[in-house]
């Protein structure tokens, strides 16, 4: 069984604070946290406030987005380089919300990764399709296009260094959730698929599911044998429901 790993994504939520705030009722409930790696991934401008506050904890940070550039004339980039000087641990790339709302492509988000990869961050691949796409029975064929971006760009070796997140673009933030088991076919197919490659660096790949997880259904979620543990939204800014999905990763 896999270590679980859950990351909180913040979105374009915070301020100084409610930052503080959050994370002083949070590290409470995250005491004695074995076998869980926690991230939490807050707006870029609030990165170094959370270096400081998550310094002498085991939560690692994490940023929202990664430039594919390593430097140059690229006005509001931030570079891996520049992320990893700041203490980040991981980078989320790909997220739905990056794809649909701001044009990447999966060409794009192949070349983040990579770029994670040169500035020794953990890339957390983000994989999902809309509503429109499973109702024509296509999550398979999207999320099999999505990953073989990936694969062409850096291979399974260096892919198998990073974390995959299934995040269905229908179930995030519109309160719906795919049931545990309609993530945990998904999360076979993914996991299936890398095994083609490599059979070994496929079974130890963490596969997180990102679809509105909530105190209420995370152990559930968490149960399924292909799940690795969750990237969380809404419910990552409330420490009581953060706190008990981290438990809950921990059964």
């Amino acid at each position: 069984m896999n270590e679980k790993i859950v990351i909180a994504n913040w979105k374009m939520h915070g301020t100084r604070v409610s930052n503080h705030k959050l994370i002083n009722d949070l590290l409470p409930a995250l005491q004695g946290m074995d076998g869980v790696k926690v991230a939490i991934c807050p707006p870029m401008p609030y990165l170094a406030q959370l270096a400081d506050l998550l310094g002498d904890t085991t939560i690692a940070l994490g940023a929202q987005n990664i430039s594919e550039r390593a430097q140059g004339a690229f006005t509001g980039e931030v570079s891996g380089q520049m992320l990893a000087d700041l203490g980040c641990g991981y980078a989320l790339v790909g997220h739905s919300e990056r794809r649909s709302l701001y044009g990447e492509t999966d060409a794009q988000v192949a070349m983040k990764f990579e770029a994670a990869l040169r500035a020794g961050l953990i890339p957390v691949l983000c994989l999902g399709e809309t509503i429109y796409q499973r109702r024509a029975g296509n999550t398979n064929a999207v999320i099999g296009s999505q990953l073989k971006a990936v694969l062409e760009q850096v291979g399974i070796e260096q892919l198998a260094k990073g974390v995959i997140a299934y995040e269905p673009v229908w179930a995030i933030g519109t309160g719906e959730t795919a049931s545990p088991e309609q993530a945990q076919a998904v999360h076979q197919h993914i996991r299936h698929s890398l095994a083609a490659k490599n059979p070994r660096l496929a079974a130890r790949m963490p596969l997180l599911y990102g679809g509105s997880v909530k105190a209420e259904n995370a152990a559930q979620l968490f149960a399924q044998k292909d799940i690795d543990g969750g990237l969380i939204g809404g419910a990552s800014l409330d420490a009581d429901a953060f706190g008990t999905i981290c438990q809950a990763a921990r059964i």
